[in-house]
């Protein structure tokens, strides 16, 4: 235990009379004849008189007999009740120096040092005190930002209505899009006034039936209309989604003079259509807000049960995923890709399936929105990066050397320990790095440059090939081929679908094997589907190619079947 040392008398006295100067409230002490023997700053304030003029002088400044009868009552009654119980409170109006009549609140404690009484006595301005609840109240209710009501006022608001209103009542939710990368590139101030620019624009349309306009906070708004048709409120939404086409100008030192769009998502619901309880019409107009924001944003959505249904239906799929993911129902599927001059497999593109437990095999199509939305996509890339890794070590042992590509997107290479599940992958499996390739897409590029230039850049030193998958069909600039370590480009299949018969495709591609023979990278043509077109891309310089006419998607058995078979023809021939 620390020691303790008490407070000296001397400085706990020095600090009640600082307390005392400081204390908010006016505080007096009277002597038993109840004259003036000491008051604090906030009294000489309140009262427009110094401690000096009223030392001595009796309370209320004047001798007994110069009170008025109301006055003189009030001092007996104040006599008796500290005479009769040490104590007493009391609501008084009193004017002070200047004439101004003040609303006191006013306490009273008789007190006595060594059987000498004493009377304490503190002053509260009541117009002071109800001037700061309104204060306190303000900010209870209403956003700081915007001055608008909060979600708090709003529920109330709504509540109200649905109980007096014998029309409809219709509840609006929208958020502004793309709120926390506007946030990011305006910075706090920024974001701050294009959020109350935003709302000014809003105010200014002066809407039809508007009840109530509330801010939640953030990019996160409300309105609430009465009237005698809820359709009437379209026209009042497509007057708001048409403000929102026209730019905001910032003078701001990162987006100077730009303009900045505020497109917003919206959700609708109605009383009587969509129920009588405020809560439930807020949470349906919610959930048309998520259904819109699912939808890519910018538009308006009103509340209907099909909604409840695809978000019972996303709810059961994630509860699915996760079951998936843990019992490794997620398996790998590998498609060939193979050298166009010589017809030799070199590798594989491991494409993700789900052995789903009833509706059987599932492609990504059927899942993979949902594995983004949910935030599983590592979990994904973890299973599907294991097993292959497994069937690499199998391919290994059976002499077999070719490598197989696996798909990243921006939320795998985002996660802290996608480098080190790739890097203890290969050391725990004994796999030469070159055996592993991984592709990239041309959106994740754009999405998280920073991190993902990062993690190219160490897989790179490990070892591994990397592949620039789908390219043409972004917005990737040409400068990336030359800023990342790629060793493969692959040619979208939308390039090669129509190449024997269209020179425009013909020309794209063509230029695509020019830009990568220049930059000493190998190409790659998907969705090759006949000879024709292997056999002009062949022609043109293109080194490696895939699709349904090499393969389709295989099990690891068939692969691993299709890899003897090259083998043994391979050792067949003289």
């Amino acid at each position: 235990m620390t020691d303790f040392t008490p407070m000296p008398i001397s400085n706990k006295q020095q600090l009640l009379v600082k307390l005392c100067e400081q204390f908010e409230d006016a505080i007096f002490i009277l002597d038993d004849k109840l004259r003036y023997l000491s008051v604090n700053a906030n009294y000489e304030l309140m009262l427009g008189y110094t401690e000096k003029f009223l030392l001595s002088r009796p309370l209320g400044i004047y001798a007994a007999e110069f009170l008025s009868e109301e006055e003189q009552g009030v001092l007996r009654n104040l006599i008796n009740s500290l005479d009769s119980t040490g104590f007493c409170e009391i609501d008084f109006s009193m004017a002070n120096r200047y004439g101004e009549i003040l609303d006191c609140h006013i306490t009273y404690r008789k007190i006595y040092l060594e059987d000498t009484p004493y009377y304490v006595g503190t002053i509260r301005n009541m117009a002071t005190l109800a001037k700061n609840r309104k204060k306190v109240a303000h900010l209870l209710n209403y956003d700081q930002l915007t001055g608008l009501p909060n979600r708090k006022v709003f529920l109330s608001q709504t509540s109200e209505l649905l109980i007096e209103s014998y029309q409809e009542v219709v509840v609006v939710r929208f958020n502004i899009d793309r709120y926390r990368n506007l946030a990011i590139l305006l910075g706090p101030d920024g974001i701050n006034k294009l959020v109350e620019n935003f709302v000014l624009r809003i105010t200014e349309l002066e809407l039809d039936n508007l009840r109530c306009f509330s801010h939640f906070g953030g990019d996160d708004f409300a309105l609430l209309f009465e009237c005698n048709d809820a359709n009437m409120v379209r026209h009042q939404l497509d007057s708001l989604m048409q403000m929102c086409e026209r730019p905001f100008f910032l003078n701001d030192s990162v987006a100077k003079e730009a303009q900045v769009y505020c497109h917003i998502s919206v959700g609708v619901s109605y009383f009587p259509e969509n129920g009588n309880e405020f809560i439930g019409l807020l949470t349906k107009a919610e959930k048309a807000l998520n259904y819109v924001k699912q939808q890519g944003g910018d538009d308006v959505c009103w509340y209907h049960k099909s909604i409840n249904e695809k978000n019972a239906h996303d709810i059961q799929l994630e509860s699915e995923l996760r079951t998936a993911s843990n019992e490794c129902q997620f398996v790998p599927y590998y498609q060939p890709k193979f050298a166009l001059d010589t017809g030799v497999i070199s590798g594989f593109e491991a494409l993700v399936r789900w052995q789903h437990p009833t509706r059987g095999l599932l492609r990504p199509a059927d899942f993979m929105d949902a594995i983004i939305s949910h935030k599983l996509s590592f979990e994904l890339f973890s299973q599907m990066a294991n097993q292959i890794a497994k069937q690499l070590t199998v391919w290994q042992y059976l002499g077999f050397e070719q490598h197989i590509c696996i798909n990243a997107d921006a939320a795998e290479f985002s996660h802290p320990d996608f480098f080190d599940l790739v890097s203890n992958l290969l050391d725990s499996h004994k796999l030469a790095a070159h055996q592993l390739h991984i592709e990239v897409t041309e959106s994740s590029l754009i999405q998280r440059h920073a991190n993902v230039k990062k993690q190219l850049d160490l897989l790179k030193e490990l070892g591994i090939c990397l592949a620039l998958d789908d390219f043409g069909t972004g917005f990737a600039s040409l400068s990336y081929l030359q800023e990342y370590p790629f060793d493969f480009i692959k040619i979208d299949k939308s390039f090669i679908s129509k190449i024997t018969n269209d020179r425009t495709q013909r020309a794209i591609v063509k230029a695509i094997l020019d830009l990568a023979e220049a930059l000493d990278m190998h190409v790659i043509a998907e969705g090759i589907e006949n000879v024709q077109q292997r056999d002009l891309l062949l022609s043109m310089g293109c080194q490696y190619g895939q699709g349904y006419w090499f393969g389709k998607p295989m099990t690891a058995d068939e692969a691993t079947k299709m890899l003897t078979q090259q083998h043994l023809s391979k050792n067949d021939r003289p």
